[in-house]
């Protein structure tokens, strides 16, 4: 069986959802074709080759820009089997159906992938990713450094889920309130595999790098040390900032360059509501403690709570809810 997937945008990253997968596949005998079409056009004859097409949706940009590659794929190729897999797969699961897929998958959908390319398919807890085939790291996003230079940014991930439950997130819906962690041995294999590829900088993509800090600190203590002057960035709640301050040195001196924390919002109901655990003061003190340890945080926010000048529960609901497909 050929298997072809697709990728419709990840932020700018090489996709970790084509590589993970890939490796799964390939190591099952088979054979895996990966289109970013993000960065690269998409010709009919590949599709034309594919048993099976499947879409990577992490986001919900990406199920929205999904929506007419799969009207093409088909009607380029209409005996193809269709699946999706990523986060937005399984909370858009009937509208994917009425697209015509037949396979919805969740985030990580590696082996049932496998199974529905093989049949059968053997145990394995996690496998490094195959980013053999897929576009170099120099056609992605790059760092823009305070002296005008740039690193080459690779991505690996580190933990997958989220125990917490803010009642904005779409990874809520899957998880429940779950994460497990990712082998050290095998996130460090795939930041190695990006280095020797000319990754000068690692974006981790965990929702929250320390959903286990006692595993992010021994990642990125190996990175230190096995890839010296390569530099990373982690998103890591203001709650456990405050929580885990002690480790803020430890990324500073292992070379965390930023960290990214989903404010959301500097009023303190609206943070009530998004049940986000942090209220305004905290963040200030989570700004503070960040630049004594010399890291940069980088804040995000909710862009609909300026749009309010009261709040309910029920209209904070419906913004809460995930996005509609």
């Amino acid at each position: 069986m050929n298997v072809l997937l697709i990728s419709t945008y990840d932020l700018g990253r090489q996709p970790f959802g084509l590589a993970s997968p890939a490796a799964w596949l390939r190591g099952a005998g088979v054979t895996t074709d990966c289109a970013d079409v993000s960065r690269e056009r998409l010709a009919d004859d590949r599709i034309a080759a594919a048993d099976l097409v499947a879409f990577y949706l992490p986001m919900h940009t990406a199920t929205r820009l999904a929506a007419p590659l799969i009207d093409r794929v088909r009607r380029v190729n209409p005996s193809a089997a269709l699946a999706a897999y990523g986060l937005y797969a399984p909370i858009n699961a009937a509208w994917l159906r009425d697209k015509g897929v037949a396979h919805v998958l969740g985030p990580e959908g590696e082996k049932e992938l496998a199974a529905l390319a093989r049949g059968d398919v053997a145990d394995a807890r996690a496998l490094v990713p195959d980013r053999s085939t897929l576009l170099p790291l120099a056609k992605y996003a790059s760092l823009r450094m305070p002296d005008g230079s740039t690193r080459v940014v690779g991505s690996t991930d580190a933990t997958h889920g989220c125990k917490h439950l803010c009642r904005h997130c779409p990874i809520v819906p899957v998880y429940n309130g779950r994460f497990h962690a990712v082998p050290v041995d095998i996130v460090m294999a795939d930041i190695s595999t990006q280095v020797a590829a000319g990754a000068t900088h690692i974006t981790f993509g965990d929702p929250d790098f320390f959903n286990g800090p006692t595993h992010a600190t021994r990642i990125v203590e190996r990175l230190a040390a096995e890839h010296p002057g390569v530099t990373y960035d982690v998103t890591i709640k203001i709650e456990h900032i405050l929580k885990h301050a002690a480790k803020l040195p430890q990324l500073a001196r292992t070379g965390c360059l930023f960290i990214t924390s989903a404010v959301e919002s500097i009023d303190d109901e609206v943070l009530r509501h998004l049940a986000k655990g942090h209220t305004r003061a905290d963040f200030v003190e989570a700004v503070r403690l960040c630049r004594e340890a010399g890291v940069v945080l980088s804040p995000t926010f909710v862009p609909l709570t300026v749009a309010f000048s009261t709040w309910s529960p029920t209209a904070v609901l419906a913004v809460c809810e995930p996005w509609p497909s």
